[in-house]
């Protein structure tokens, strides 16, 4: 599996359209996404088995 920060960047780049991340990987998940300075743009939508699907949308204030 490729590391969350490439992932991130990928979404932000438009390279890919969204992040599925496991109820398992949200930690590894947090730690990359966390140290970004725009963590605010990548939105994530719950899904009810604990899962999260995350997509970089720039007009978020």
């Amino acid at each position: 599996m490729e590391a969350y920060d490439l992932q991130l960047e990928k979404l932000k780049n438009g390279e890919i359209e969204k992040i599925e991340v496991t109820q398992e990987n949200f930690f590894l998940f947090r730690n990359a996404w966390a140290s970004r300075e725009d963590k605010k743009y990548f939105v994530g939508e719950a899904h009810h088995n604990g899962d999260i699907t995350y997509h970089y949308d720039p007009t978020v204030l």
